[in-house]
Formats: C-alpha cells, structure tokens, sequence
C-alpha cells in the first residue's frame, strides 16, 4: 500500500506488482470453491472449516472440506502451503491443529476465548498475530469490528475469524491471482491480510470524518440531541484507537526481524509501505479524538451560553414582575387608607366622639388626603411608582 492512487505500483517495487483488490472479470477459476471465508458455516454442521487449500509455487493444488483431508494431503505433498480460514472454531478443532502444526497453547487459548488487543507474539517458528479488523456501518452510524487471529509458520497460514470482517474471500482470489506473490510463501499471505485490514480501515476514517463534519454544523445549529451523538462517536474513536495505535508496534517488530528471520525483500517493501498506512491511519484517528474533545467543549460553551441567556431573560422578567407587584402593592395601600378612615367614621354608635362635629366631615376628608399623598410621595422616593 502506498500513498499513490489505486490501481498504481508502488514506488520501489521492480518485478512485483502489486495484487488488484477487485475481482477480475469473467467466471472464477474452475478450481475456486463456492464457500468463502467470509460465510458463515452451514447450520447443518458443526465444523467452522471455511477453506482448507493447499498451494504449491503459488498455485492451487487442491480443496478440502475436512481438516483431515487438508493434514493428509499436506503430508503426502512436499513443497506445499496450506492456508486454512476458520469461523469461530470449537477447541477440538483448534486443539487438532495445534496437535498437526505445533501450535503454542497460550496462542490456541487466545485463539479460542477471542476478545483480545491486537499484538505480534512469536512461538518458535511460528508467528502469532492478533488483528481488530473495522468496517463502518452506514445506517447506525457505528463502526463493526471483528477480531481475526493469524497463525504462520514454516509451510502454513491458519486464520481464526471472530465477526464479519475482514473479507478473506477477497485476500484469497488477490493472492490467487498473484501466484508470483504467493509463492513467496506465508509471510506473503499475512502481507495480504495485513493489507486488507488497514485498507479496512480507510472507509471507517471516511466515515468518521463525515460524522464529525455533521456533529459540527448540528453544535452551531443548536441540535439538543448532538451532546449524545458526540458521546457515541467518541466511544466508537476510542475503540479505533484501540484497534489500530498496537499496528505501529507491531509493525516496527515485524520488520526487525527481516535480517533473522530472511524475509524477502520485497515482501520487506510491501510491509513498510503497510506500516506507513498505519501510521498515516493512527494519525487521523489520533486528530478525530482531539476533534472531538474541542467540538465538546465548543458544545458545551454554546450551551452555557444559551442557559445564561435564558436565565437572564428569567431573570428579567422576574425583576419586571417585581416592579409591577410594587405598583400594584403601592397603589393597594394608598386606597386602603381612606378606606379605613370611612370605615371607622361609618361605625353605627351614637356615642362616637366627634360624631356631632361640625368640622368632622372636612376634617375627615383631609386627613385621608394627607395619609394618601404621605404614602405616595413615601412610595414614589423608593421607586415603587
């Protein structure tokens, strides 16, 4: 893989091209078998044998159905590799082929249990690999990961596949059809599957990025929904990160061992130019991790900024309300006073003092006016009129 545009050699490649990703034209190859290692195994058996083949200089030699047949005729065929592509294999069935290959038990046990980070481990003369495969899902929006364990040795390649990604179908007609690749042995095999996990990954960075650019024009246009939607996605980066940031290492593992392990040389250029991918890859989720952070910040100062808004015009009105309250309680005493003044004058008692006064009528009337301008110039001074 390189930075150059699909369908294009990579620089530095001389007598090797590079294996076309997309199926030729025309029928398959007679010798192809119609199951794939992306399908799931029939509902009538148990087995989760996907493709057991053997190849010899980079061709096919023959197809088996059962492990047995593949083990048998490995060892009646000199010269040949033996990929085999499994779907969630039973521990007897991964047990019988750490029995034939000599596989580590602590590889055979994470093989089985699945769940795990993506590494490189080797055991003797054979090289285990731990892969978290993604592929993005248009309609939820989310991103699917499958995890794809990788065992190569000498004359060997097994694939433990747990999910729906990666296509191993598509791995194996590239290879198929590149037998001057092929036959380059195993190594050349992880190459392509190691190719086509990070090439998996580019349409999830694309439609990450497509997200993040929603999320961004939804936190402007004040979408209340868009706090979750930034929560989801950043769970989703956060398991891509998971996913692809063990790569760079593994890589940089991978090749220190090209001198001990005599790794051709151009398999060499053609895993470097996988881990300039990765990290081209880790970059970008790297930045949509960061990008993120800041539109949630953003976020949340927009609505801060909207709640402050709103609890001043609450606020506001509240101090409105309070000056209308103020009048009405103003104007409320003001009347209340001549009320009580005739109220008391209105009392039916004959011995009331003043009660024959001839001055008692003007003398009422004036005191009233005077409590009612007393209050209301008392109200006016406090600015409650």
């Amino acid at each position: 893989m390189s930075s150059e545009p699909p369908g294009r050699r990579p620089r530095g490649l001389r007598g090797l091209r590079k294996p076309a990703k997309k199926r030729p034209a025309g029928p398959p190859p007679a010798e192809v078998r119609e199951d794939s290692d992306t399908a799931e195994p029939p509902a009538e058996t148990t087995s989760s044998v996907i493709n057991a083949v053997l190849y010899r200089d980079g061709r096919r030699v023959s197809t088996h159905d059962t492990l047995a047949e593949a083990f048998r005729q490995q060892r009646a065929t000199s010269g040949t590799l033996a990929w085999i592509g499994l779907h969630r294999p039973s521990r007897d069935e991964l047990l019988t082929l750490a029995s034939e290959f000599d596989l580590h038990p602590l590889a055979v046990e994470d093989a089985l249990e699945a769940h795990q980070r993506p590494k490189l481990e080797r055991y003797g003369g054979t090289l285990f690999v731990v892969l978290r495969a993604a592929r993005y899902l248009d309609d939820p929006e989310e991103v699917d990961f499958g995890e794809l364990h990788v065992f190569v040795g000498r004359d060997f390649v097994i694939t433990v596949r747990h999910g729906g990604a990666p296509d191993l179908t598509a791995v194996r007609r590239r290879m198929e059809n590149t037998p001057e690749l092929l036959k380059r042995g195993p190594e050349a095999v992880l190459y392509a599957i190691l190719d086509a996990v990070v090439d998996g990954y580019e349409p999830v960075v694309a439609g990450v990025q497509n997200d993040i650019d929603e999320i961004e024009t939804e936190v402007f246009g004040g979408d209340p929904r868009v706090s979750r939607r930034i929560y989801e996605l950043s769970r989703e980066v956060v398991e891509f990160q998971r996913a692809t940031r063990p790569l760079n290492g593994m890589l940089e593992s991978l090749t220190a061992g090209f001198e001990k392990y005599a790794i051709d040389e151009e398999l060499r250029r053609y895993l470097r130019d996988v881990a300039d991918h990765v990290l081209h890859t880790t970059d970008r989720v790297d930045g949509f991790r960061q990008a993120l952070q800041d539109i949630l910040t953003v976020n949340a100062t927009l609505v801060n900024q909207q709640q402050n808004a709103e609890m001043r015009a609450l606020a506001e009105a509240g101090f409105e309300q309070n000056e209308e309250i103020k009048k009405i309680s103003s104007w409320a005493a003001i009347l209340f006073a001549p009320t009580l003044v005739g109220t008391i004058y209105g009392m039916n008692f004959d011995s009331m003092p003043e009660l024959h006064w001839v001055l008692g009528y003007p003398f009422a009337i004036v005191l009233m006016a005077i409590v009612c301008t007393s209050l209301y110039l008392i109200f006016k001074r406090r600015d409650w009129l």
